[in-house]
């Protein structure tokens, strides 16, 4: 809120219809539940199941700088379900992503059966090993060719922008405001936890790790550098295999810290952009949905 990334727009133009769901915080935590316990598993690979809410029009013309609009702002709400019908709970639909978050959870509990079962199980574990060696083989190929997809794929958006100057004025206090809480996160905060829990200067950490985090700069996905990680950790730090093949999943999936504060900054910056007033309880409803939403995401 100090910086302002969607301060730039001085609320002087004309904005187009603008059409957002009406997402509550509740709802937002119940799906993370629902997600958790999948009625198809096969499903959860390409698919997420969310509420369906109400959706918000507003049309906004001719505001002033002041926040005000000398025409009026109206705004119309279009039900999830028809008039006369109630719902409770609300309608549910499945939208387009990976359900990491349920898949997580039937991984660990299939792995708790499999381990309660012995010597009948070990055969079934093997299987497992074997097809995560070679999915971390094939993953480390195509970290070799990504820098060059990335770069195809840029060099395209920046290609089809009409006004690049335009779009480097918009987004520009956006990325400088990410990018200030995520030095602010990872140089103070995270260094911070470190040494209150184990005593050791946090920043030696970095050196053992730099592989990993060069290759999460240039992947930007938690996921694709999860084998560059494990090696790390196993080979630098000589942690037990036991240790990094189950936390470190784990925590590339759910611990996003990342984009939890990106989502809340996004959110903010849409909000000044389109000169929506936010109170201090509206922050902190974005901070915690942006949280929640977080959990279980594409990395």
């Amino acid at each position: 809120m100090t910086i302002k990334p969607g301060g730039a727009s001085d609320c002087d133009g004309s904005h187009a219809q603008l059409e957002v769901e009406d997402v509550s915080t509740v709802d937002t935590f119940l799906d993370l539940i629902r997600n958790m316990f999948p009625d198809n598993l096969v499903g959860s690979c390409f698919q997420q199941t969310h509420s369906k809410h109400d959706r918000l029009v507003r049309n906004c013309t001719n505001t002033t700088a002041d926040g005000n609009s000398s025409s009026p702002c109206p705004q119309v709400r279009i039900p999830a379900i028809p008039d006369g019908e109630l719902q409770v709970p609300p309608p549910l639909e499945h939208g387009a992503g990976m359900n990491i978050l349920g898949l997580i959870v039937f991984s660990i509990a299939f792995g708790l059966v499999l381990a309660g079962m012995g010597e009948q199980g070990k055969p079934l574990i093997a299987v497992f090993d074997a097809l995560n060696e070679a999915t971390m083989r094939l993953v480390q190929i195509v970290m070799w060719y990504s820098p060059i997809g990335i770069m195809f794929l840029i060099m395209g958006k920046i290609a089809s922008q009409e006004d690049f100057s335009d779009l480097v004025g918009k987004l520009g206090l956006y990325v400088a405001t990410v990018l200030v809480g995520l030095a602010i996160h990872s140089l103070f905060v995270l260094p911070l936890i470190y040494f209150l829990f184990l005593r050791k200067n946090p920043y030696r950490m970095f050196g053992y790790v730099a592989q990993a985090l060069a290759t999460a700069f240039g992947t930007s996905s938690s996921s694709a550098t999860l084998p560059v990680t494990i090696r790390c950790l196993e080979e630098n730090l000589h942690i037990d295999k036991r240790v990094t093949r189950f936390v470190l999943p784990i925590g590339a999936t759910i611990n996003m810290d990342g984009t939890a504060l990106y989502e809340a900054v996004a959110a903010l910056f849409i909000a000044q952009l389109t000169c929506t007033p936010l109170n201090f309880g509206h922050i902190v409803a974005v901070s915690v949905t942006a949280t929640a939403a977080s959990i279980g995401a594409a990395g």
